[in-house]
């Protein structure tokens, strides 16, 4: 079954990945009609989108996905069809400082946009399983960690999160699906590795990296930077979520990577390599000489690694390597 969407809420639409899907589907699906739903927290910021062309089908709306109300309000008044669920709490450090925000944003507004679509689709307007779909973003951090010689992350591996951030999400996941068992709630979700490229919040590992060397500023990294992450440029990502949104399978889960493996030290001396050739500093010093070995964080996993087989099995495959996606970060962050 291929599904056409023609009016599509997209919840945090003013972050990071939200943002960059926003702006793929102006260039790749003009005539979908798209609404931001987005609550403006400190995460999320409206100038990512100012650069939308001036056609563009799209509206904002200043708002949380916690009120359901208004959730409601939008799906009749603009006849929404697919919902793509991108809003979240998902900075791991605040989760351990503040878990309570994570189980309110992350459950209890997944809990409120499930409870709203299964109210206005299923039950005043009576769609079948055809007419509509909720798609729900999440994290290969609800599977837990691997260690040196484990197998990547399957569709079948257990959840084993370990952080309040990876726990609700977890608890996010289980619901999408329980509504799709239970009510039939038409659903698709995707876990996804370590996400880069523009618009990227600044706590996150890359902006932090970019901003520390140019502002001749230490680079933090946690313990001895062994940790390994998959690593996903976003705008790759956000061509397997539409492509997601057309030919997923009701009910199943879907695991997209990059293929790319990196230690967090041989991303922070990429960067910096590359940064030494781009825009070498004024005392012809590395950039890798700001290197600074932090306390490790809390409970940190020390792998992740997805298997994107059956991703790929749709014919979806990433066009970025890290190198290529990381010139083009740099770029981005260089000139903007």
């Amino acid at each position: 079954m291929i599904f056409t969407p023609k009016k599509m809420l997209v919840t945090g639409g003013c972050g990071f990945i939200g943002s960059n899907f926003i702006h793929y589907l102006a260039a790749h699906a003009p005539n979908i009609e798209i609404i931001n739903l987005d609550n403006l927290s400190f995460a999320a910021n409206p100038d990512n989108l100012k650069s939308l062309p001036a056609n563009a089908k799209y509206q904002f709306v200043h708002g949380d996905i916690t009120d359901k109300a208004l959730i409601k309000k939008i799906l009749h008044e603009n006849n929404i069809e697919t919902i793509v669920h991108f809003a979240a709490e998902s900075h791991v450090d605040r989760s351990i400082t503040d878990p309570g925000s994570f189980v309110h944003s992350n459950i209890v507004g997944t809990y409120t946009l499930l409870e709203a679509a299964r109210q206005v689709w299923l039950e005043e307007k009576k769609l079948t399983q055809k007419d509509c779909l909720f798609y729900h973003i999440s994290t290969d951090e609800v599977y837990g960690t691997l260690g040196p010689n484990d197998p990547a992350f399957t569709e079948q591996t257990p959840y084993a999160p370990n952080s309040p951030y990876s726990a609700s999400k977890a608890g996010s996941d289980h619901l999408v699906r329980a509504y799709f068992e239970t009510y039939g709630l038409p659903m698709v979700i995707s876990n996804c590795s370590n996400n880069y490229g523009p618009r990227q919040h600044g706590e996150k590992l890359i902006p932090t990296i970019i901003r520390s060397c140019l502002n001749e500023q230490p680079i933090p990294v946690y313990g001895d930077g062994s940790n390994i992450r998959d690593w996903l440029y976003v705008m790759d990502h956000c061509g397997a979520i539409y492509q997601l949104v057309q030919k997923g399978v009701r009910g199943e889960c879907y695991n997209i990577g990059g293929n790319q493996e990196k230690n967090n030290l041989t991303v922070v001396k990429t960067i910096c390599q590359l940064l030494d050739k781009i825009k070498p500093r004024a005392n012809g010093a590395s950039y890798a000489d700001l290197i600074s070995f932090v306390k490790d964080r809390l409970g940190h996993d020390w792998r992740y690694a997805i298997n994107p087989s059956k991703m790929e099995a749709l014919g979806w495959q990433p066009k970025e390597t890290f190198e290529s996606g990381i010139l083009k970060t740099l770029d981005f962050y260089l000139n903007c």
